[in-house]
């Protein structure tokens, strides 16, 4: 049987950093599209970015092809570039030997990843792309709700 192929648009968003943050995440199946988002009242950017593309592997209920379209750098090269591979090998230190930031985070989303096919597409945010834009607002909106 052919693997489900969803399309996991996310975005995480942080007023301060760190400070109040938000992150969201649309799955899109075929025509189903399902919006997820959350907020924490004293974190930073790039947890929330983790936290939207974990959120999103999270909530599926069975093993799928994934792509996660994000405009995180951080996010995307991270897995795309094995850094966090790396950084998981030297027991979450990287290459300068500081330790590895968001490793909780790392964790889960890795554990997260395991159970799919995943893939990561890097796009450029605020760049009007219509998924990038609802996920960046629905962010927001989660993290005013701290200030």
């Amino acid at each position: 049987m052919e693997m489900k192929k969803v399309t996991i648009y996310t975005d995480g968003a942080c007023k301060g950093n760190p400070g109040p943050g938000g992150y969201a995440a649309i799955l899109v199946y075929k025509e189903k599209e399902k919006e997820l988002s959350g907020g924490e009242r004293e974190t930073t950017n790039n947890r929330m970015e983790l936290l939207a593309a974990i959120t999103g592997l999270e909530a599926l209920k069975e093993s799928c092809e994934v792509e996660i379209v994000s405009d995180s750098k951080y996010l995307v090269d991270a897995i795309e570039k094995g850094w966090v591979d790396s950084w998981k090998k030297r027991g979450w230190k990287k290459s300068d030997g500081s330790p590895a930031l968001n490793v909780d985070l790392w964790k889960r989303l890795l554990d997260a990843a395991s159970k799919h096919m995943v893939y990561f597409t890097w796009i450029k945010g605020h760049n009007e792309h219509p998924y990038n834009e609802r996920c960046d607002r629905l962010a927001v909106f989660e993290a005013s709700k701290f200030c």
